[in-house]
């Protein structure tokens, strides 16, 4: 497994992390995994067995219960490894359980830490933004987290341009902790990170943390085109989706991993992995298992490298959209040559 410094930092994680959102199986999170004690056991051994180093999780999930199980899960060899959960969900019925306030900020996080069983947490993320609570209110919180040693990077997740810039501004001007990592969602079925946030965290040398790599389970080839789609799995009801994207075009993406993945002796899903690793800013992709299976053919994507030619037909099948003001200044880029 090979290594990347997640983000601007010293420390290096593993090219894969492993996700825990299908721990616990509680709430929301049920149609995501039910994964439980004995079987995440496996998984996360698994997983430092293949050279992961590196573990996802949030406080929301299967309301606490991922993080819980993760703990246990990684028991005493927590020391070797790189540890991240989030905050920003409601986590209760009170009126001050949700949101990114210096309030909620440090009670999850002390409710996060009792819950993983550990007295640090390597990357603590807001989940979301909160445009109820200032800017400078959260980072404040966050940058006292660090220095009282329970955190000791911060990172954001599904923020717009604007407010991650913001955010490292006040960071800059205030000589606060900054955001090291943005983790989004990114897959060859949404690529519409490449329009602003891309080139935001390689300006501000910020690591791009990926969620959903395979587009909610799309592009590990169980859905083709005019086939039955499969029982009881995220997208076996089209019109009820929480990531939503033009599945004719996905399905002619699937058909084009399938002969790469066929050149490789892989599988497709592990070409649209591999596809996301040749991408810059890229620190870490997140993969989620429900049985070791999938986690083993998720492991296997490192062991190969896509070649330029195959990322090229990659790129052309799956090219986002423009949109206003970039394709503007992508014809403007054009006059200076």
């Amino acid at each position: 497994m090979k290594m990347r410094f997640l983000g601007n930092t010293g420390v290096r994680v593993s090219e894969l992390a492993l996700g825990a959102m299908t721990f616990g199986g509680r709430g929301y999170w049920k149609s995501i995994g039910e994964v439980e004690q004995k079987d995440a056991d496996l998984l996360v051994n698994a997983a430092l067995d293949g050279g992961i180093n590196f573990f996802d999780t949030a406080d929301v999930y299967s309301e606490g219960r991922a993080e819980e199980i993760l703990g246990k899960a990684l028991g005493n060899r927590r020391k070797d490894i790189i540890l991240a959960t989030k905050v920003r969900g409601r986590t209760g019925s009170g009126p001050n359980d949700v949101g990114l306030s210096r309030h909620h900020i440090i009670e999850g996080c002390n409710a996060s830490l009792k819950r993983l069983g550990t007295d640090y947490i390597d990357l603590y993320q807001v989940h979301n933004f909160d445009a109820y609570t200032p800017l400078e209110e959260t980072m404040r919180a966050l940058d006292d987290l660090v220095r009282d040693g329970k955190v000791r990077y911060i990172g954001a997740s599904n923020y717009a341009g604007w407010q991650l810039m913001k955010a490292l501004h006040i960071s800059e001007k205030q000589n606060l902790e900054k955001y090291v990592t943005l983790q989004a969602y990114y897959s060859l079925v949404c690529r519409d990170l490449e329009n602003e946030m891309i080139p935001l965290c390689l300006d501000q040398n910020l690591g791009v943390l990926v969620w959903s790599p395979l587009g909610g389970g799309f592009l590990t080839g169980k859905y083709r085109r005019g086939q039955h789609r499969p029982q009881n799995a995220r997208r076996s009801d089209p019109e009820n989706q929480f990531l939503n994207f033009d599945e004719e075009k996905g399905f002619d993406i699937v058909e084009e991993l399938d002969k790469i993945a066929k050149n490789h002796n892989a599988t497709v899903a592990q070409a649209a992995l591999n596809y996301l690793l040749r991408k810059p800013a890229i620190s870490s992709v997140i993969i989620g298992a429900k049985n070791l299976d999938q986690l083993n053919d998720n492991l296997r994507t490192t062991d190969w490298v896509m070649t330029d030619e195959e990322v090229q037909r990659l790129d052309e099948l799956s090219k986002p959209t423009k949109v206003y003001p970039y394709w503007m200044q992508q014809n403007n880029l054009r006059d200076r040559i």
